[in-house]
């Protein structure tokens, strides 16, 4: 089939810079979730028409295989299909969805098409509010036209079967039925539902599917709509997760915005953010209120609360946390300890090695069984170039060392207390640097001055 997703709308009642298309729901464009859902039906040709924003939608939504069609000016939704028309492939059906209808399930759209045979198919739902909607007109039972609220009589308004916008057509009989549209509406626009009675004047059968839920056909008008739309999203994403076995303290309050990958037996607190490509491992345990960012995390590993971890590969059973930061290039081995106020950034730590206390480690290859004590730092940066930090096997830091990189600190070494270190250090022994110890008797402390 072909597939034509209509992006060029103004999008007025966002109050925003940004085109409409491209606001987020779950961490993506609103048109990338469309082109998503489009692509699982391996479509031969999927077209985007645009305008408004102009290039900006076009490079912000960079796939290949994508067809772009340019509505300038924005005439309406029939107007925006004929620019369409070169791009689509005649011998087959065209699909018509929308930049703004995000959650259109795939399974709602192959049934549609099979509703349609070799005629036009509309994608249909009953609504209690059907206020805004063009409202379906049958006689018999069958679908005669579309008429949009604003031209409607009394009587079309009480109808509660709603235009999803979302139809099948037969594309050899568009350029027909596109070029006969007429702008006679409230609108003054060449309204894409027109066709319909088209299709009923030339006796081609009009049928139509409705979604498994009515939240598969909202759009996005307005930031309220798009909140709505977000929890709805992320509502279904916390059934998934659970039904495949996820703990989840709270389902209402996940956010999952990217994709999320679960082993058995993981457990998910309150208030946690999930970004880009995320995996946990069978038994992963995840606390209140952490984020995570294209992390992967492996079988057994407890992330305490307040954490933020991204772009980091952790190995099993290490405890990350509370407060802990991983940053971009951070793997840590089996059974490594990364405690509270710890940052770690673009380093490698070997298993059973511990930063428990308020560290920065940074630029730097950990060993095994490394203790790292409370305060201590790797001054990794000299203000002009990155510098990297050595760590051999079963090394002891005291607390409140500073490794000012390049250095290295050799295997089984041990690193006094308030120490600064940046001369190489030998293995196996104990390293110190020492300041005179001086005392002022009776030394006053400043006292704070009266205004």
């Amino acid at each position: 089939m072909n597939i034509v997703i209509l992006a060029a709308g103004l999008g007025k009642r966002m109050h925003s810079d940004l085109p409409k298309v491209l606001h987020p729901l779950a961490g993506k464009p609103l048109l990338a979730h469309v082109i998503a859902t489009a692509q699982r039906l391996k479509p031969g040709v999927v077209c985007i028409v645009y305008g408004h924003g102009g290039e900006r939608v076009r490079e912000t939504i960079a796939q290949r295989g994508l067809v772009w069609a340019r509505q300038e000016p924005q005439l309406g939704t029939g107007h925006a299909l004929a620019q369409a028309l070169p791009h689509l492939d005649a011998g087959v059906p065209t699909l018509v969805l929308y930049g703004d209808v995000p959650l259109t399930r795939a399974e709602t759209l192959e049934a549609l098409c099979r509703a349609a045979g070799k005629g036009v198919a509309l994608l249909t739902v009953e609504l209690d509010d059907p206020h805004g909607y063009g409202r379906i007109v049958r006689s018999r039972g069958a679908v005669k036209r579309i008429v949009e609220e604003k031209d409607a009589t009394k009587a079309e308004r009480a109808l509660r079967e709603v235009n999803t916008g979302v139809m099948v057509l037969p594309t050899a009989r568009l350029k027909a039925w596109l070029t006969g549209l007429k702008n006679r509406n409230a609108q003054k626009e060449y309204y894409l539902t027109d066709v319909v009675a088209a299709a009923v004047a030339d006796k081609v059968p009009v049928s139509s599917a409705v979604p498994l839920a009515a939240w598969e056909t909202l759009g996005v008008n307005s930031k309220v709509q798009l909140a709505e739309l977000e929890r709805i999203f992320q509502r279904q994403t916390a059934a998934t997760l659970m039904r495949d076995g996820v703990t989840l303290a709270d389902p209402a309050r996940i956010d999952v915005r990217g994709n999320l990958a679960c082993g058995r037996d993981v457990a998910i607190d309150a208030n946690c953010v999930f970004e880009g490509e995320v995996v946990l491992g069978d038994g992963v345990s995840v606390g209140a209120n952490c984020v995570l960012r294209d992390v992967k995390v492996s079988a057994g590993t407890r992330i305490e609360p307040f954490c933020h971890l991204q772009e980091t590969d952790i190995g099993a059973r290490c405890r990350v946390g509370p407060y802990a930061r991983l940053r971009p290039g951070t793997t840590l081995a089996e059974e490594v300890h990364i405690g509270n106020f710890v940052e770690v950034k673009a380093s490698r730590i070997a298993a059973r090695s511990k930063a428990n206390h308020l560290s920065y480690v940074g630029d730097s290859i950990v060993g095994r069984d490394v203790n790292i004590g409370a305060g201590t730092i790797t001054c990794n940066y000299d203000g002009a170039n990155k510098h990297r930090t050595i760590i051999e096997d079963r090394v002891h830091i005291g607390s409140d060392t500073q490794l000012v990189a390049p250095v290295t600190i050799g295997a089984g070494s041990t690193t006094a207390a308030g120490s600064t270190i940046y001369r190489d250090v030998p293995p196996g022994g104990l390293v110190l640097t020492k300041a005179e110890q001086i005392f002022k008797p009776g030394w006053k402390r400043p006292v704070k001055q009266k205004k």
